[in-house]
């Protein structure tokens, strides 16, 4: 299994990791992402599949860029180092 279609969050001491991962995150995120925590009823081996996809697919998807975004301050400050 490719590791560049892998997320891992590590969430008070529990490991999580492809769509069990994102789903937790999108928990903390605002509106609408936020609705993507609702996924978390299908079973993970389901969501598995669809990560899968969409990893393997994001660039024709969301499309590909060659430069990198410079963060501003306010989001700077919200990374963690």
């Amino acid at each position: 299994m490719p590791f560049d279609h892998l997320v891992i969050l590590v969430d008070h001491g529990v490991a999580r990791s492809r769509s069990t991962a994102a789903v937790h995150i999108a928990r903390h995120l605002t509106f609408p992402w936020r609705l993507a925590w609702g996924f978390a009823i299908i079973p993970a081996f389901l969501r598995d599949l669809i990560y899968r996809f969409v990893a393997a697919n994001r660039y024709r998807v969301f499309g590909k860029s060659n430069e990198c975004r410079v963060p501003t301050p306010e989001l700077r400050a919200r990374m963690v180092t």
